[in-house]
């Protein structure tokens, strides 16, 4: 069972509760409200709630080279046995100081990009200009709706942060576009940032290498690339998402509340204040308002182990 929260901590601050532009802010919550960030529950950012426990992958990796964080990093061996698994060539794959990286780099080398929204707000962030004529930037499946496109649906710049685990495949292999991946969401380490970019042709490639910052992805995350590869269960991650995405949303059915499944790994719950409500039951969701899409919340499917506490806290405040 969750520890009680002291009774001046019933009533979140508003200045804590205040949706921002991205999620994955629960400690930043847990401290402004007094608690121990280690007892909040931060779906608020969507993980991989079946990934690999990679703390001890790099435990292994600083005992295995003492010299590891010591010495500059080279990307060369990660890049290689990553494009190996992703079926493409090293010399169209840049590694990045994760999806955001990749999203900035990818931006910088278009004058303008073309967003129908509601879309994840990095695209807009780092785009120069929004024009309808322009080349077309979206997430796959899309964020924050989580549905994933049709097959004959196109892009010049294809998001697939989530891809794998709506799918259990790396891409859906358009190999005229470009093409975004997110290890931190797959692997659910956000604190490592691992991203990487799948470029059209290796000469489109250099031009993004050539703009990157030099060393831009870290000795510790390179060594782990491999490690996390060798852990990755991509079609048993996708129905175990499937299973838990199922039992959660009809857990909160039953609950009483509205819930929009997706085909990847958080769903909707359509919910006045859902965000202010739960924090004083230590559970931290996603507010959509950013999107344009008021009263409406995505949640992040939990842990298996968190699966229960996160139901009792719903049940808290259940309509």
């Amino acid at each position: 069972m969750p520890t009680p929260l002291p009774p001046d901590a019933m009533q979140p601050r508003p200045v804590a509760m205040k949706p921002g532009p991205h999620g994955g802010d629960g400690r930043a919550v847990a401290r402004a409200l007094g608690l121990d960030p280690a007892l909040v529950i931060d779906l608020s950012a969507s993980l991989n709630p079946f990934a690999p426990a990679v703390t001890p992958l790099a435990l292994h990796a600083l005992d295995q080279d003492p010299h590891l964080l010591s010495t500059y990093p080279d990307p060369a061996d990660a890049t290689a046995v990553l494009a190996a698994a992703l079926g493409t060539s090293p010399e169209r794959l840049i590694l990045t100081n994760g999806g955001a990286e990749a999203i900035a780099l990818v931006a910088s080398t278009m004058e303008a990009g073309f967003v129908v929204e509601p879309e994840f707000s990095l695209y807009r962030r780092h785009l120069a200009a929004i024009r309808d004529d322009a080349a077309r930037w979206r997430s796959n499946p899309s964020n924050p709706l989580g549905v994933l496109a049709q097959a004959d649906e196109h892009a010049a710049v294809w998001d697939e942060a989530f891809y794998p685990l709506a799918t259990g495949r790396w891409s859906r292999g358009e190999d005229e576009s470009w093409r975004l991946g997110s290890l931190t969401k797959l692997w659910s380490c956000p604190g490592l940032r691992l991203g990487f970019v799948v470029a059209p042709d290796p000469v489109a490639a250099q031009e993004l290498r050539n703009r990157q910052p030099r060393w831009a992805v870290n000795g510790l995350a390179l060594a782990l690339v491999e490690p996390l590869l060798a852990g990755t269960d991509l079609g048993g991650w996708q129905r175990a998402i499937a299973g838990l995405r199922t039992d959660f949303a009809a857990g909160l059915r039953h609950l009483g509340f509205e819930v929009t499944e997706t085909d990847v790994n958080w769903v909707l719950v359509t919910s006045h204040e859902l965000r202010l409500r739960l924090a004083a039951h230590h559970v931290i969701v996603r507010d959509l308002s950013s999107f344009g899409l008021e009263g409406m919340a995505r949640v992040a499917l939990p842990r298996p182990d968190q699966l229960d506490q996160t139901l009792r806290a719903f049940a808290a405040i259940a309509p």
